[in-house]
């Protein structure tokens, strides 16, 4: 029942669907899960009748009822439920007083009375982050990587009078993957997978379809919450069980180790892959080997003598943290004396931590941040008071783990600000905004060589906020020179540099860091996406950013794994031969991406580029550039080398074309329309026939038989128009509805797109943002018109929505004939185009959804499954998807036919575009 994780990440979504089932419900808990259970619940039409939950602390009050108390919904703060073992009456009988049909508890930290738990006549359902009856108690997450387990999940079952043995409801799994920790567990699947399964549940017991399984006992297990005492790492086991033990306790309560006499913590473990790098030795009380320090961290090893694990950071008794790469050289570096500005600063940064340290009476040079009673919430306030204070000044949240007393953060500010503390950090002019309730630094220059610059010309342009047509900021506007100086430094860095040198393994392990740092800057990257495109906050999250993370990390992990075959040939006698092929990088590679997914976009085709050993010249599109910019400077913190990626954002008349030209560039990769794409394979074959793949227009066919499970074709047929604003490439361009559930299946529709709410697409609630900008926005409307006048029946929208921005309303068409514009050009934005087709006029309707020179995706929803492999088997197209729509994962080739284009992104497939093949015969 009680679950703790550091670090909350938001990147789910649940589709808005007001059920017909509802309940009245009381939500027992706390957190920004609990948060999170509690809005989606609201979303999905169920009455919250109180909200329960723990007393404010420091003035500051629970995420959850924040939430609640916004909404005027009833909230209780009760310090307690019981009093000497005993329910205390008046809690009880208020609790019984607001009339729950049942008790969600999503994460709870209190014990609740039994009269509580089954009082309501549904009873109570809680979340439980294991697959039960596997490690029963507080610290699931814990135990889950403690013991190594390949599968990790989450349990939502009916309480009894147990603890967590209640009979299940719902389960989901996921792997656990070599170096995950509690937090990245945590963020990618327990907490937004958690979220779906309370809302899934609670709409089960609504319709009076959740089940009651018993828990078995065979298997089960109970583990208590691991205290300090007991998380010695103990050596006299593999490699792998201690890299598990450290990650397993990462960060609370911390596993530890006796170096150089006292008790030194470990903090991010990672298992080693490939050779130890060189370093110094370091006895560690117990370990079967020293330790070897090296310039990544510190190598451990276990007792089997054929693996190692790489601790990041280490932390000392008196609460000091640092690098494991510094161990020898901590504390050697003597103080430096500060100008009197410099006295100034640290005087004005006294008075910050005093602020926040408000309990302390006076802070003295040996004041300890964190022993003084500072929390992680406070380490961010801290980092961002001292750069609001010291402009310029670029600090961490891990700089203030790294230098907990005053003095010494004092001197790692000073150092820092003269510049001492990095080699050739990397000098950035942000953009900076206070948004979506955190501060976003955003790059606006070009980025050519490591470095961020300004074009040549000094030009820039506007990016604009198409929620409210306010500017961004100013970005660089690139020439053919800037081009030309990125094309070269790629060239350098693959000819020349470490990258073109590097063992794959090693460049897998980088790309896995840029992978996290993704995902750390996860949030920044989805409100820059949301400002730039006007993507909704949470899809950003989820999909624009959250399938970019996986992308990196699925293309990492095939770095060292490209191989070439040996080919048995006819020998020629007398002598014997040896015929094998290698698969090489082509060398610099250029990428030009779209506006409607730009981070994503710029992950499906770079990834597979830079795993195959390719260097890149990136082009965002001009008004969607910024996350492009913020991938770049993370990259950089990644250990990226120079020169391997350059961006360069601009015209795709100037920029683009100089690409499509450039003579030392061997591969062009682009996304966008098909004219254009048509333009850049001119191009690229006359300049010196370059490879190229191309990812064009479509006008995809989804087909909607009468035997479908028809709630689910509306639903996902919405979606497949919809999502994303209907700013997609495989969005289903028209709509083909067997005639016998064409009226229902369209008044279904326009049911739910009134319920539809548009508008802030940083606010969560939002489920349709604005269109991408102005130009496309006129375009959509002029479609609309195009349509009407062609005489297809507007059944709903069609205009934009008066307010400032980009908006439009969903829109849908019905009486849409083959000959009509509507039905041949693909819209790119939220219209649905509907046809009808008689009933069981399979083949017809198949040659009429062929009918069209696009091919990138499409779909059929039918019950039937020989009907729909059929159907699946004709439709001329990249994709095909039955009962289902959207549904691309980075493991899956995606590419189109026809004037869709050829070439594939992601998958295996992928990394062929990015590739050549070379043979090699030896005579012996």
């Amino acid at each position: 029942m009680l679950w703790t994780a550091r670090q909350v990440i938001r990147n789910f979504s649940t589709a808005p669907v007001c059920f017909q089932n509802t309940l009245k419900l009381a939500l027992i808990g706390q957190s920004l899960f609990g948060q999170e259970v509690y809005s989606q619940l609201r979303k999905q039409g169920h009455r919250v009748v109180g909200v329960f939950t723990v007393p404010d602390k420091d003035g500051k009050a629970d995420p959850l009822a924040v939430a609640a108390e916004r909404d005027g919904t009833p909230v209780f703060k009760f310090p307690r439920w019981r009093m000497k073992g005993q329910p205390i009456p008046e809690v009880v009988d208020t609790y019984k007083a607001v009339g729950a049909e049942l008790n969600v508890l999503p994460f709870c930290s209190q014990f609740i009375p039994m009269s509580v738990i089954d009082y309501p006549r549904h009873g109570s359902i809680i979340y439980h982050p294991s697959i039960l009856p596997l490690h029963r108690g507080a610290s699931a997450i814990n135990w889950t990587l403690i013991h190594g387990d390949r599968k990790a999940g989450f349990s939502i079952f009916w309480a009894d009078d147990g603890l967590d043995t209640g009979p299940i409801l719902l389960q989901r799994e996921c792997p656990v993957e070599p170096n995950d920790t509690v937090d990245t567990l945590y963020n990618r699947f327990l907490f937004p997978e958690g979220i779906k399964g309370m809302v899934e549940a609670v709409q089960l017991i609504a319709e009076g379809k959740a089940p009651r399984i018993p828990q078995p006992e065979e298997g089960a297990s109970y583990e208590g919450i691991q205290k300090k005492s007991n998380a010695q790492v103990s050596w006299n086991q593999p490699a792998q069980a201690i890299h598990n033990w450290v990650r397993g306790h990462d960060k609370v309560p911390g596993a530890w180790a006796v170096i150089g006499g006292q008790a030194v913590t470990l903090y991010g473990s990672s298992l080693l892959a490939g050779p130890v790098p060189p370093g110094e030795p370091l006895d560690i009380e117990g370990a079967p080997q020293p330790g070897i320090v090296t310039s990544n961290g510190l190598v451990l090893f276990g007792s089997d003598g054929k693996s190692q694990l790489l601790v990041k950071n280490l932390q000392f008794e008196d609460g000091r943290m640092i690098p494991a790469s510094k161990y020898f050289s901590a504390g050697e570096t003597a103080s430096v004396e500060l100008t009197e500005e410099e006295e100034k600063i640290a005087e004005e940064i006294r008075a910050i931590w005093k602020g926040i340290l408000s309990n302390v009476p006076k802070i003295e040079d040996s004041t300890d941040f964190f022993k003084s009673g500072a929390a992680s919430m406070d380490v961010v306030r801290l980092v961002e008071e001292i750069k609001q204070k010291c402009e310029g000044l670029q600090l961490e949240n891990e700089d203030v783990y790294m230098a907990t007393s005053f003095q010494d953060f004092i001197q790692m500010v000073v150092r820092r600000r003269r510049g001492e503390d990095r080699e050739e950090e990397l000098v950035v002019d942000h953009v900076t905004k206070e948004v979506n309730n955190m501060t976003v630094k955003m790059p606006h220059q070009c980025f050519i060589n490591g470095k961020f610059v300004d074009a040549e010309s000094g030009k820039t342009y506007d990016t604009v906020n198409p929620t409210d047509g306010s500017v961004v900021c100013k970005v660089s506007y690139s020439s053919v020179a800037d081009v030309d100086q990125a094309v070269a430094a790629a060239k350098e860095a693959f000819e020349r540099g470490p990258w073109g040198k590097m063992n794959p393994r090693d460049r897998g392990r980088l790309l896995y860091r840029l992978a996290d740092l993704m995902e750390e800057h996860q949030e920044e990257l989805a409100t820059i996406e949301t400002l730039d495109s006007g993507a909704v906050y949470t899809l950003a999250l989820k999909t624009h950013v959250g399938m970019s993370v996986q992308t990196f990390r699925y293309f990492a992990g095939w770095c060292d794994k490209i191989q070439g075959t040996t080919i048995p040939i006819n020998q020629a006698r007398p002598n014997n031969n040896l015929t094998f092929t290698k698969r090489e990088p082509l060398g610099v590679c250029a990428i030009v991406i779209p506006w409607n997914y730009p981070l994503m976009m710029l992950a499906w085709k770079s990834a597979a580029c830079l795993a195959a050993g390719n260097t890149l010249v990136l082009k965002p599109a001009q008004v969607t550039p910024l996350t492009a910019l913020k991938f770049a400077e993370l990259s950089v913190k990644a250990g990226i080398p120079k020169g391997v990626i350059n961006i360069v954002p601009g015209s795709g008349g100037l920029v683009g074309q100089r690409m499509s030209e450039h003579p030392d560039i061997r591969k062009l990769g682009f996304t966008g329309s098909t004219p254009i794409g048509k333009q850049i394979m001119k191009s690229c074959a006359v300049s010196n026939l370059k490879k190229v793949s191309l990812e064009l227009g479509g006008k995809s066919p989804l087909i909607i038989f009468s035997d479908c499970e028809l709630d689910k074709a509306v639903r996902m047929g919405m979606g497949a128009v919809f999502f994303n604003k209907g700013e997609n490439c495989i969005a289903a361009g028209r709509l083909f509805v067997e005639d016998s559930v064409h009226d229902e299946f369209v008044r279904r529709v326009v049911e739910e797109i009134r319920k539809m709410k548009i508008g802030d697409p940083l606010d969560r609630s939002t489920d349709h943002g604005p269109q991408n900008h102005r130009a496309h926005l006129e375009k959509l409307l002029e479609y609309c018109e195009i349509g009407k006048k062609e005489g297809a029946t507007l059944v709903y929208g069609g205009r934009q929505v008066p307010r400032p921005g980009c908006f439009m309303e969903p829109t849908v068409f019905t009486d849409v004939e083959d000959h009509m514009y509507i039905a041949k050009e693909e819209s790119f934005g939220p219209i649905m185009v509907i046809s009808k087709f008689r009933d069981g006029d399979v083949d017809g309707v198949l040659q009429r959804a062929n009918n069209t020179e696009f091919g990138l995706a499409s779909g059929v929803f039918t019950q039937d499954i020989s009907k729909a492999m059929y159907v699946s088997e004709r439709l001329e197209a990249g994709t095909v998807f039955i009962n289902t729509y959207n549904k691309t994962d980075v493991a899956a080739p995606f590419g189109g036919f026809k004037q869709s284009g050829f070439g594939k992104d992601l998958g295996e497939e992928a990394l062929h575009e990015y590739l050549r093949t070379k043979a090699v015969t030896v005579e012996y």
